[in-house]
């Protein structure tokens, strides 16, 4: 399964993006489970996503000369863990969401009972895809730590998020930051680093994936803030307006939508800034950066 990157961007993702579906369906359908538990577990996880963490994850590895081979047990590790905090998250105790991906959640679709042990299934799903021979006994240490590692802070993130309990000496702002970089940004800096892993990056280019991951994963959530205050629930496949409704913190209701915009436009440059010195092939990364910060869904 060895690819090259396109000459044309978008399609490249595309391409990526059926790729990682495929795998994620084989992957559940060699777990062996009861009818019922499959289905849901399919239900969860094949099901159109934008797939932007594993994509993540594929093009990092190729960024410092790597191979999407090489990385995508790591990026179906990394998705498996992004579906199972969805699906929790959807249940009616945290944010009681009906819709999702533009279908019905699983919880509505199968019963809540099946939707938590379908997402208990698919933590240790994810982590068994990072013990495969492909990767060196250090590489399965390093990748498993940080997939444990993110898998923490965003519950950390999402408790803070729905619960509260912040530290209360930072400021507003700060309190903001410290929700989206552990609800949402930890597993997308994790997703990046982990591609950096399996394509044997050095220390210099491992800290610049790093810096990059930082970067685009607080902006992913920013222009989610936007998405979720402007779009229509016809394009983003979920409702919208439900942080404002319910009161959450998000950068439009905290610094206003126009710095919530330069906000993502100043973090885009410094995930552009932090890759451009990479040796490998990081030209779909890099046009990924900038659909990630123009993003409508």
């Amino acid at each position: 399964m060895t690819q090259k990157s396109n000459p044309n961007p978008t399609a490249a993702l595309v391409e990526v993006a059926k790729i990682i579906e495929i795998e994620l369906d084989t992957c559940i359908k060699k777990c062996n489970l009861p009818q019922h538990l499959e289905e849901a577990a399919s239900y969860a996880v094949v099901n159109g996503g934008k797939r932007v963490r594993p994509a993540l994850t594929l093009l990092c590895s190729e960024a410092v000369g790597g191979t999407l081979d090489q990385a995508m047990p790591s990026a179906i590790a990394v998705e498996l863990i992004h579906c199972f905090s969805l699906v929790h998250d959807d249940l009616p105790a945290i944010d009681n969401d009906a819709l999702r991906r533009g279908k019905p959640t699983l919880h509505v679709k199968s019963g809540e009972a099946m939707a938590i042990l379908a997402g208990d299934l698919l933590l240790p799903v994810a982590f068994s895809q990072l013990i495969c021979e492909q990767y060196s006994h250090e590489q399965q240490a390093r990748l498993t730590k940080l997939l444990a590692t993110a898998t923490s802070d965003m519950v950390v993130g999402q408790v803070y998020d729905t619960i509260g309990g912040l530290p209360e000496h930072l400021d507003a702002l700060q309190q903001l930051e410290e929700i989206h970089r552990n609800k949402t940004g930890a597993l997308i800096r994790s997703a990046c680093q982990m591609g950096a892993v399996c394509g044997n990056a050095t220390p210099e280019e491992f800290e610049a994936i790093s810096t990059f991951g930082s970067a685009t994963g607080l902006m992913f959530q920013i222009v989610d803030d936007l998405i979720d205050l402007h779009g229509s629930a016809e394009l983003v496949g979920k409702a919208t307006g439900k942080d404002e409704e319910a009161g959450k913190t998000t950068y439009p209701g905290t610094i206003g939508v126009e710095a919530s915009k330069l906000a993502v436009k100043d973090l885009q440059k410094q995930a552009e800034t932090a890759i451009s010195s990479l040796n490998g092939d990081a030209e779909t990364l890099s046009s990924f950066n900038v659909w990630m910060a123009q993003r409508t869904r």
